[in-house]
């Protein structure tokens, strides 16, 4: 899948959507070198965990003790292969048009912010289930409402297995996120049912990529037109 948006000219580099890759895949293969009892003591301590959170009588425990920043590290924790691959693809499709629009600073921002925020709603969400939240499918989802709102006339080019034969085929990209949003909410109402996933990390990461972008938006668009 490849995103197609249209430039007058050549988009400055970008080195955010690395960077936050490399940390990621970085992370993963540290641990997965880790002995099982590291390795779970490590998702633990840098995953977010709903009763850590919500547990202490007053929310100034939480922020006090560090508690708080689980919702941060746990971005750059991953549970398997798969779970890392997949968001770190997403985030590299939708997220290097996005750090051009925004700049890699507000587009830093957007993802931490994004991706926390998305990890105590799915925590809220889950308090009392004893479960663990990791993985950046939160920041991911606001890097695609991001690019919903910033490019609403880009095309996704999709590469699809006809027979023996590869097929590309180009479709507005608005169209295929509205269809992803709304099977995130069949999930979310579906839920334990479709797996071990946090369906309100998703909503939630993806309403304040939509919800920042479109504040942002006038200052973006002044800004590519300086630049052009």
């Amino acid at each position: 899948m490849f995103v197609h948006v249209p430039s007058r000219r050549k988009p400055p580099p970008t080195w955010v959507t690395p960077l936050l890759v490399s940390l990621s895949m970085g992370t993963f293969v540290w641990m997965a070198t880790l002995p099982e009892d590291q390795r779970v003591a490590a998702l633990l301590m840098w995953g977010t965990a709903p009763e850590a959170l919500f547990l202490p009588a007053h929310w100034r425990e939480t922020l006090l003790d560090g508690r708080g920043l689980s919702l941060f590290t746990a971005l750059f924790v991953h549970a398997n292969w798969l779970h890392v691959l997949g968001n770190m693809l997403f985030l590299m499709i939708f997220g290097l048009p996005s750090e051009r629009a925004l700049g890699p600073m507000r587009f830093g921002l957007l993802f931490l912010l994004s991706g926390a925020a998305a990890n105590l709603a799915a925590a809220w969400a889950l308090d009392g289930t004893g479960a663990v939240l990791v993985g950046s499918s939160g920041a991911v989802s606001g890097m695609i409402g991001a690019f919903w709102v910033l490019f609403p006339r880009a095309e996704l080019s999709l590469v699809l297995p006809l027979g023996l034969y590869l097929e590309f085929v180009r479709m507005p990209a608005a169209w295929l996120i509205a269809i992803w949003a709304l099977l995130q909410l069949v999930f979310a109402y579906v839920g334990p049912e479709l797996g071990r996933v946090a369906w309100a990390a998703h909503l939630s990461g993806l309403a304040l990529g939509v919800l920042s972008a479109a504040l942002m938006r006038r200052g973006v668009n002044r800004r590519l037109r300086t630049r052009h």
